[in-house]
């Protein structure tokens, strides 16, 4: 039983290692997740000596886990403003107030944004 609880906590360990990897990157492979999640394999094998297969099984259940998270993170416009966006995540109670500004300086006004399309009003 000892075994197996250990197994089962090393894989979920490694899961949270390939998600806080995956969500660190992000942004920087929008329009190519291969890529990230490459990287991500990559990140598992040479950096914790994790098996291919493992950390490509663990790599694809923390993408999963990434695109849930996405998922259910609303935009709160009652308390948004013209110059700050207010964002919750209902499951983990977060609730995150960002700048406008932010948001054009890290996401619009980079060279890679190209999934992205201007909206003229």
């Amino acid at each position: 039983m000892t075994t197996q609880t250990n197994a089962l906590d090393y894989q979920e360990c490694m899961q949270n290692a390939a998600l806080a990897f995956l969500e660190r990157h992000q942004a920087e492979h929008l329009s190519d997740l291969s890529a990230l999640l490459n990287r991500a394999i990559n990140h598992l094998v040479n950096s914790f000596d994790v098996a291919e297969s493992v950390a490509t099984k663990l790599t694809s259940l923390a993408h999963v886990e990434l695109m849930e998270i996405a998922f259910r993170q609303r935009l709160i416009l009652d308390h948004s403003t013209e110059t700050i966006v207010v964002i919750r995540d209902p499951i983990k109670g977060h609730c995150w107030s960002v700048p406008v500004s932010l948001i054009y300086q890290r996401v619009l006004n980079t060279p890679d944004n190209v999934r992205l399309r201007s909206a003229h009003s």
